[in-house]
């Protein structure tokens, strides 16, 4: 089996974080304009925090979370009921040869964030932290 001769590790390539940053931003801009004709979706402020890419562009992720955190549960169905829209906006915004499939999952950064916070706040914790 041959490896990618333009990147050694397991990591993304600089093309497929460049695409996924514009995948990223158009699809914010997308959703804060409420360019979707579906009322149920834009009644949420979404957050976009990342889009990771496939190796050959064909297939987006995009890691989402509403604004406040309420609606969580309904936010990613109704971004995938809405997955064709997307993707024919995205592909007509950008330039790309194929536009991607999107999918959708929640963004779990902040929740991350929190139990590490949480963590390093207990005494043992800090204790071996400042030794």
């Amino acid at each position: 089996m041959a490896k990618n001769k333009f990147h050694d590790g397991p990591g993304p390539s600089q093309r497929q974080l460049r695409v996924g940053e514009l995948i990223r931003r158009t699809l914010s801009d997308v959703l804060m304009r409420g360019d979707i004709h579906d009322p149920d979706l834009n009644r949420f402020s979404v957050t976009v925090g990342e889009v990771r890419t496939s190796p050959d562009l064909k297939v987006a992720t995009a890691y989402v979370l509403p604004l406040g955190g309420e609606g969580q549960d309904e936010i990613v169905g109704l971004l995938a009921r809405n997955q064709g829209e997307l993707r024919r906006i995205i592909g007509r915004k950008l330039s790309l040869k194929y536009a991607p499939e999107l999918r959708f999952r929640l963004d779990r950064t902040f929740d991350r964030m929190d139990e590490t916070r949480r963590l390093f706040e207990q005494d043992d914790v800090r204790r071996d932290v400042e030794d």
